[in-house]
């Protein structure tokens, strides 16, 4: 079990102290400044008889007493606890909290609320509630009296561990019609590097398609090809015809989800009909009857049923179920795939959710249970790919290695690419580890040596994840 010791070091400039004469509470006392903004994750309350979540924010220390303001942003409703030390004469009647029984603090509590701004005057000020939370913090306050004796108060807890609300969130993402090798197969369009494109696919789906502006300079090697009929026989297809024609499934080594878009137009005076593979429209431009334009185009279009196989479903939508597949179900009648989303920070430590439908190599695609798209590994060479950070130990939680989320480099702007190169991150001491939200933090720790930053090659081979943001998973507007 880890031991975490309550303790504060105050350091006291000479040309800081100045003497408050009128204040009640600092008489012929020296003040000191208190001014920080910072993360904290909850842990198991040390107070005896307790239950629930506690995180101190400022430490008791001996004949002094903090006053000032805080204002907090947490995941979750928590209360601010104002600690006032008090005789054990007089803990009976009221409120209040010890660890050692000997040391009694009387108690100012707030109702439960996930933001706000409290003014203090006290001991000791802390957060505390009856489940996990994680808090941001800015204090700006004064610390009174000679902060000499510092009372230090120990306890165990059996595990760092951070619980975030939401951590798996089920998305209903709607399906295409689309052939291959005359076999028919369902997908879905998360992404596209045309705006008008994505904007069109949208609003036929009902379900937003991100910019990923960047996707058009993913390498063609990484690329598969798709063909879209602007003409012809009536259909699911983008633009209204005939579904999309696919020159590879998950079923070949060449799968991948990001193709390359192929007009194809029925040219004038030809009866049009239904091609269901690639042969088939090349076939008809050689004879002259089918007009071929490659297009700049490229989107993310996972394969979700192809002739032959589609993606592991345990067909059961309950929270119990989000960890263990990416699907939860499909339905083929009402062309709708239920993946789960998964919770990560993004860049500047704001909560964002992605889905994960393939992958490569094969032993993390197998674990995930999504098909190995060996193209995907094609983008670990070029300079578009998004970082995502995986930690490999630290903080328990839900991270796809079972400690804290995961932190991914990229946001819905202009340079938002959903492709995912893993990193993987390994505390050098994990008695220290805290939570990391924001790139910024994993740089920091990366510079002063407390983390080991690795690209992650299982088997020596490039670990690379299709990881399309979802935007708001509770709307299922993508």
């Amino acid at each position: 079990m880890n031991k975490f010791v309550i303790f504060a070091i105050i350091i006291i400039p000479a040309l800081a102290i100045s003497f408050l004469v009128s204040d009640p509470f600092a008489v012929a006392k020296p003040q000191s400044k208190v001014h920080f903004t910072k993360t904290f994750t909850s842990s198991t309350d040390p107070g005896s008889g307790k239950s629930g979540q506690f995180a101190l924010v400022l430490s008791p220390n001996k004949d002094s007493i903090y006053t000032g303001s805080l204002t907090y942003t947490s995941n979750q409703p928590i209360e601010v606890i104002v600690l006032h030390a008090i005789p054990k004469s007089d803990s009976k009647g009221q409120p209040v909290w010890s660890v050692d029984g000997n040391t009694i603090y009387g108690l100012t509590e707030t109702e439960a609320k996930s933001s706000g701004t409290f003014d203090f005057t006290g001991s000791a000020v802390a957060f505390r509630s009856k489940s996990p939370f994680v808090v941001t913090t800015s204090v700006d306050g004064w610390i009174r009296g000679q902060p000499i004796e510092i009372i230090a108060q120990t306890y165990e807890i059996k595990q760092k561990e951070v619980t975030l609300p939401d951590q798996h969130i089920p998305v209903t993402i709607p399906m295409h019609d689309g052939f291959s090798s005359k076999g028919s197969l369902h997908y879905i369009i998360t992404d596209s590097s045309n705006k008008t494109l994505g904007e069109k696919i949208s609003q036929k789906q009902n379900w937003n398609v991100k910019f990923a502006p960047k996707l058009r300079w993913a390498p063609a090697s990484a690329q598969d090809t798709a063909y879209v009929f602007t003409n012809g026989v009536k259909g699911d297809g983008i633009y209204g015809f005939q579904g999309e024609v696919f020159s590879g499934t998950p079923a070949q080594k060449e799968y991948t989800p990001l193709v390359s878009i192929i007009t194809a137009s029925w040219k004038a005076g030809q009866t049009p009909q239904i091609l269901q593979s690639a042969d088939e429209i090349l076939k008809a431009e050689k004879d002259s009857r089918l007009r071929l334009i490659k297009t700049n185009v490229t989107i993310n279009a996972p394969q979700i049923v192809w002739p032959g196989g589609q993606l592991y479903s345990i067909n059961n939508t309950d929270a119990a179920s989000f960890e263990k597949t990416q699907v939860l179900s499909i339905d083929k009648n009402s062309k709708k795939v239920t993946f789960v989303a998964h919770r990560a920070w993004g860049p500047d430590g704001r909560t964002t959710y992605h889905i994960i439908p393939d992958a490569t190599p094969k032993g993390p695609a197998d674990i995930m249970k999504v098909p190995t798209s060996l193209k995907l590994a094609k983008m670990a060479t070029s300079d578009i790919t998004t970082e995502m950070y995986q930690f490999k130990n630290g903080i328990k939680g839900a991270g796809p290695l079972g400690f804290q989320p995961s932190i991914i480099g990229a946001k819905l702007d202009e340079g938002y690419v959903p492709v995912c190169r893993v990193s993987i991150v390994e505390w050098k001491d994990e008695g220290s580890s805290v939570i990391l939200e924001t790139i910024s933090d994993v740089e920091s720790k990366k510079s002063d040596g407390s983390i080991f930053v690795t690209l992650a090659r299982p088997l020596s081979e490039d670990h690379i994840i299709n990881c399309p943001i979802i935007e708001s998973p509770k709307s299922n507007k993508g």
